[in-house]
């Protein structure tokens, strides 16, 4: 980062900048990528290009974009979603099918955009598998849908799967990466699509405040991250699984480590979630409350977390829990 060549994004002139989107973009299978600070901004400014005010967002209700992003795409777009219950996060094409609105009524909201997320975070870490994604993805352009992919946790996707990155941006009209989850940079994300999506982003991402001038000392932590730290992410998935295997074993504490895929875990406590938040604080084991099931938390891996610290983890919830 300190010895990033550096330039003003706003002006598009930083080459740290530019490298980053391009090998984004390639990486991706799209034309072209803008660089933003956060993923919940690469949701925003997707949601931006591909929607108008009054228009229907469709994604499973447990969706980064719905839950997580303080109302945004009614706030900035005047867009409304469309949640629905799909499995561990993933629809069907049966229920994309049900939620587009009938075409040409003028009591309905039009619906614009299908936004899927891979891994899906409320889903506990699932992975889309290919052949349901692509027949998601044909269905929704059957109705005349752009489609948009959440890819926050896209490599731990790929590193789970075996699937390339591209292999499900490619389907897409637009993807983000996240630089900041479990590659471990400390900033950063990449929206990438058409290049005439992508000006029309620029243009947004200067509205939204995302416009930075030296931002090259930045994109070389992601640049980094993508050069050394995505085939590291298995050992995260391994250790996930090695931390719900241990906790399954403590009394009163319900997860499954079957249905670990990824880097995150949801288990259930024998006390409210803000109670046993507070103990695992106590014993220096940090998690958050999931927020939609009373005594379930969330816990993920990721490159800080060693072996080590799992089973020292797993030792700490036993004496937590009591």
């Amino acid at each position: 980062m300190a010895e990033a060549e550096v330039g003003d994004d706003v002006y598009g002139e930083d080459p740290t900048v530019q490298k980053l989107e391009e090998r984004t973009a390639a990486l991706l299978g799209l034309e072209a990528g803008v660089f933003v600070p956060s993923g919940t901004m690469a949701n925003q400014i997707a949601i931006g290009v591909h929607c108008r005010s009054g228009d229907e967002v469709i994604a499973d209700a447990g969706s980064h974009c719905i839950n997580f992003e303080g109302g945004a795409m009614s706030a900035l777009w005047g867009v409304q979603p469309r949640g629905l219950e799909g499995e561990r996060g993933l629809l069907s094409v049966a229920q994309v099918t049900a939620a587009v609105r009938a075409a040409g009524n003028d009591h309905f909201p039009r619906s614009r955009l299908l936004v899927v997320e891979n891994t899906h975070n409320r889903g506990g870490g699932a992975v889309w598998p290919l052949e349901r994604f692509e027949q998601v993805v044909v269905e929704a352009r059957r109705h005349g849908l752009a489609v948009h992919l959440d890819g926050a946790r896209l490599f731990n996707a790929q590193a789970a799967s075996g699937v390339k990155v591209g292999e499900y941006a490619k389907r897409t009209d637009t993807t983000y990466l996240c630089f900041s989850k479990g590659l471990g940079a400390p900033v950063g994300s990449v929206l990438c699509g058409p290049k005439a999506l992508m000006r029309e982003a620029r243009r947004l991402r200067k509205r939204l405040g995302g416009g930075m001038r030296q931002a090259g000392i930045l994109a070389a932590a992601c640049l980094y991250a993508l050069e050394h730290n995505v085939e590291r992410l298995p050992e995260d998935h391994q250790n996930a699984r090695r931390l719900a295997e241990g906790l399954a074993g403590i009394p009163g504490v319900k997860v499954d480590p079957a249905r670990v895929e990824t880097n995150m875990l949801f288990p259930e406590f024998p006390m409210p979630a803000g109670d046993a938040v507070a103990r695992l604080k106590a014993q220096g084991v940090l998690a958050n409350a999931e927020g939609s099931r009373p005594n379930v938390l969330r816990m993920v891996t990721h490159l800080d977390v060693s072996r080590a610290d799992i089973d020292e983890a797993i030792a700490r919830v036993k004496r937590a829990v009591g």
